[in-house]
């Protein structure tokens, strides 16, 4: 049996600089890379997505790891680029909160950077049902890149421990799709995911199967756990 270790970023920075490591999430990858020592849990292999904040990470967790695409998060403000300009045409109410948004975005301290907000949630919607053309990368064509994962975790050879450093919106579909769920249960698992913490994932004769899902046992300090 292998195991694959579903590893989310550490807390990221601000949302003008979001594909970074706050020193809070270096901090939460640090403690990630004491536990796994003291577990005495050591990776055959280490892979991780092309977002800077889950490469840092794996960095400071385990070492450097090997880049795979299929775990690399959607781009935020490439949906948001593609998306809120026709929002704002056609919701009034959208229009005002995402000015107020951006407004409030200048201020480091304010809440806006550490919350998924209203219009966050309609800006995701409006791409995930695919209500406005757009360039880039479409839900499916993210959805299908994520599970496209799926064939090189069946491949693992037996008996090996796998770490994956990715992010909150793969690990949601990756275990979707294992439990046979649909996209609205895997945009709840991706919600409640913490920075830093770990899904597992059991491998047995080429099957996956859901073994533990969002642990922060390495963070004992409640106030160190953060959701962004």
């Amino acid at each position: 049996m292998s195991r694959i270790f579903l590893i989310r970023h550490g807390q990221a920075g601000l949302r003008h600089d979001y594909d970074t490591l706050s020193s809070l999430g270096q901090q939460q990858a640090s403690l990630l890379g004491e536990w796994f020592r003291s577990e005495r849990i050591q990776f055959d292999h280490v892979f991780a997505g092309n977002r800077k904040r889950q490469i840092e990470t794996a960095r400071i967790a385990v070492g450097s790891p090997d880049l795979h695409d299929g775990f690399t998060e959607f781009d935020l403000d490439i949906v948001y680029e593609g998306m809120a300009p026709h929002l704002c045409r056609d919701d009034e109410q959208f229009n005002r909160e995402y000015h107020q948004m951006l407004d409030d975005m200048k201020a480091d301290d304010a809440p806006v950077h550490r919350q998924w907000n209203r219009c966050d949630a309609l800006v995701f919607q409006a791409w995930h049902s695919g209500r406005y053309e757009m360039e880039g990368e479409s839900w499916l064509q993210f959805k299908s890149r994520v599970l496209d994962t799926l064939d090189l975790i069946r491949s693992m050879d037996s008996g090996k421990d796998i770490a994956v450093f990715t992010s909150a919106t793969p690990i949601g579909l990756i275990l979707a799709e294992v439990l046979g769920a649909a996209d609205e249960h895997a945009m709840q698992m991706a919600g409640a995911s913490y920075n830093s913490a770990v899904s597992v994932l059991h491998l047995r004769d080429g099957k996956p199967r859901m073994a533990g899902f969002n642990s922060v046992a390495h963070i004992s300090d409640p106030a160190l756990r953060t959701l962004r």
